[in-house]
């Protein structure tokens, strides 16, 4: 489905078919293009292992701090290679890092062992003592929102009719007299997380980036 073939099918859903509209058209791209980052986080639906500057990361002699791509949240596979063999590197949190190599701060420039994510950095430990290409496979959100009427979403098609439930809990949300419904607001979301899954927060996403094995679960009905 495109653009306006899901904002028709909002408009459908939430008997906003006369205008003046109850929403504005801005309003509706906004939250479908809410449902769709939405989706991928949930969901995990986008695993990224083609796109050269979120995919690749070029590495310094002795800098072991870098910047992530902007659609970067989850790095499913990290490798670091130069002129020595390529290495696969473990993804780790501070707090393990600590457990079993107290010293990793201090450690002299080596080949990278470790990595360690936050929201928007990655850091090698060891920082490398020559310079290389990171490779990673990475969980992200869409590259481009959704603006004209013939965009489609980079989600699967599979998944693009659920997203106008995501639209339709925005809607019926909104702090006015003349649409707020709270019933079909909450009918909406759940309808949206039953298909796609909760939203992790902050702290789950932080956990489950590092320290264990990640599985993609399909939310498929």
């Amino acid at each position: 489905m495109n653009l306006e073939q899901l904002v028709e099918r909002f408009r459908i859903d939430a008997d906003d078919l006369v205008e003046p509209y109850l929403w504005q058209p801005e309003w509706v791209v906004g939250w479908l293009n809410e449902a769709q980052d939405e989706a991928a986080v949930r969901a995990r639906l986008l695993l990224d292992d083609y796109t050269p500057g979120l995919c690749e990361i070029a590495v310094e002699e002795g800098r072991g701090s870098y910047p992530l791509h902007s659609k970067t949240y989850e790095i499913a596979h990290l490798q670091f290679e130069s002129t020595g063999r390529p290495c696969e590197l473990d993804m780790v949190s501070r707090e393990k890092l600590d457990r079993i190599e107290p010293r990793w701060r201090q450690l002299a420039a080596d080949a990278p062992r470790w990595a360690i994510q936050t929201d928007t950095r990655l850091r090698l430990v060891p920082a490398p003592r020559e310079a290389g290409l990171l490779r990673l496979e990475a969980y992200r959100l869409p590259m481009r929102a959704l603006a004209q009427d013939r965009d489609k979403p980079e989600i699967h098609e599979a998944h693009h009719l659920h997203l106008v439930q995501w639209a339709l809990y925005r809607a019926f949300s909104k702090p006015d007299t003349e649409v707020i419904d709270p019933t079909r607001a909450a009918q909406a979301l759940d309808n949206f997380e039953r298909y796609f899954g909760l939203r992790p927060d902050a702290d789950l996403r932080r956990s489950t980036r590092q320290d264990e094995v990640q599985a993609n679960v399909s939310h498929i009905l």
